[in-house]
């Protein structure tokens, strides 16, 4: 008989998906590491079952404790149902711009939600990294994840995605693209393809409002580019240890009218109902398609599924109201 002893058990192991319309010109083969097959719906659900397995390793995390941690939503769905599973309680601080599907989700498989406003500085004492941090300083036998610093992060990726996506492609693959938040996913998986094969170019997706593009050129960490920005999971007005930046060829900055516009694309002409951030990733590889030659394989990893955004992107009187349609 063929069976999970629990839902963790299904973690991984998630398909490539050519992508055929949207990718029309471009001579390259471009495959989608598809992560919402996973349980949770995201790629998130890797790192948050690594992150718990080192924290409880490291007995940072004890028998009946309580995970604290700030999260745009896919990471709290992944610790959600490994606390779940390892009977601990689940507390998920959240900022006000994400999609009220998320926290409806995370509400649904039993976790506690706090939400903060978006339009503060992070060290501000409403921030959603405060005011997880003060959580697990207030809350007795408690352990703050911080997905941003926490390097399991980038070693789940690194031991599973990385190793995937080179036997998926039978080593073949050239490019690596993928929207960038907490650096673990590009960090981890770019380790690994480089070490496979050093002419692995691994690219970066950011946003407009986000500090990472700027950075990675200049080595400066310029305030004056962060400002309030509608995609969600992607880019930072912090620098996450997670992120790698030596790993990184580049980056791609995209609006959010084309991440927007782009994850409706992918779901009206490809079948795929994805997040906001898979609507980036395929315009910022769009804008990328001169580095891609006959020969190439590109893989591409789609973060969520679109479940999460059927208010907003897959909302055309939303859609209408931002100004992303007519």
């Amino acid at each position: 008989m063929e069976y999970a002893e629990n839902i963790l058990g299904t973690i991984g192991n998630t398909p490539l998906v050519k992508i055929n319309k949207l990718t029309e010109g471009i001579d390259a083969l471009v495959l989608a590491k598809y992560e919402t097959f996973n349980p949770g719906n995201s790629v998130k659900d890797r790192m948050a079952v690594k992150m718990i397995e080192d924290a409880e390793a490291a007995g940072l995390l004890k028998p009946g404790g309580t995970i604290i941690e700030g999260t745009s939503g896919n990471t709290g769905m992944g610790l959600a149902l490994a606390a779940i599973v390892k009977g601990y309680r689940m507390v998920c601080v959240m900022a006000d711009k994400q999609s009220k599907e998320k926290i409806d989700i995370l509400r649904a498989v039993g976790s506690e939600v706090v939400v903060c406003p978006t339009n503060v500085a992070p060290d501000d004492p409403q921030s959603y990294y405060s005011t997880s941090k003060r959580l697990a300083e207030e809350t007795p036998n408690s352990w703050y994840v911080n997905q941003y610093d926490n390097l399991s992060n980038t070693k789940a990726h690194y031991e599973s995605t990385g190793p995937e996506i080179w036997r998926q492609t039978d080593g073949k693959v050239t490019h690596f693209v993928v929207g960038v938040g907490t650096g673990g996913t590009i960090s981890g998986v770019g380790k690994y393809l480089k070490e496979q094969n050093p002419n692995v170019k691994v690219w970066g997706v950011d946003t407009y409002g986000s500090v990472f593009k700027k950075y990675h050129e200049t080595g400066e960490f310029d305030e004056n580019e962060i400002y309030p920005y509608v995609t969600e999971g992607i880019g930072e007005d912090i620098l996450p240890k997670n992120v790698d930046f030596s790993i990184i060829d580049g980056f791609t900055k995209v609006t959010d009218k084309d991440a927007a516009i782009y994850t409706q694309r992918l779901a009206k002409e490809e079948g795929m109902f994805l997040g906001n951030s898979a609507g980036a990733a395929i315009k910022g590889l769009l804008q990328l398609k001169e580095h891609f030659k006959k020969d190439d394989v590109v893989v591409i990893l789609f973060h969520d599924h679109g479940s999460r955004y059927v208010g907003k992107m897959f909302n055309d009187d939303w859609m209408r109201k931002m100004g992303y349609i007519e």
